[in-house]
């Protein structure tokens, strides 16, 4: 089934566009194809998709799991190792959170550098 329009991005606020786009880089191994102060893009060779920041003056992180500041995305990556990604990501300056839903250490949830949640996930 055809839809209206394509799927382009996902963009997200932060105070730093370029220093959230280095992360992302090194999480997912997909170059910066766009840095600028305000806007910054990564995107993976060959895909018409892309993972874009946008500074945002006034931003605030997410508190989670709290709803006093709800989270505003959320992504879940797959790993083949949950504890070497779990080292290689706080080393690139992830943050690991103290609530870990799974009860059966099937994904593990982090913060990145502007506090947005994120996940590993075990591949199955």
């Amino acid at each position: 089934m055809n839809g209206i329009a394509e799927f382009r991005s996902t963009v997200i606020d932060c105070p730093d566009p370029r220093a959230l786009a280095d992360f992302y880089s090194r999480l997912l191994g997909w170059p910066v194809a766009y840095d600028e102060d305000d806007w910054a893009v990564v995107t993976e060779v060959g895909s018409p998709m892309r993972l874009a920041f946008q500074r945002a003056e006034d931003y605030q992180p997410p508190v989670w799991p709290s709803r006093e500041r709800p989270q505003q995305v959320h992504i879940d990556t797959m790993v083949d190792d949950l504890d070497k990604a779990e080292e290689q990501v706080l080393m690139i300056g992830a943050t690991k959170t103290e609530v870990q839903p799974s009860e059966n250490d099937s994904f593990r949830v982090f913060l990145d550098p502007a506090g947005h949640p994120f996940c590993l996930t075990a591949k199955d």
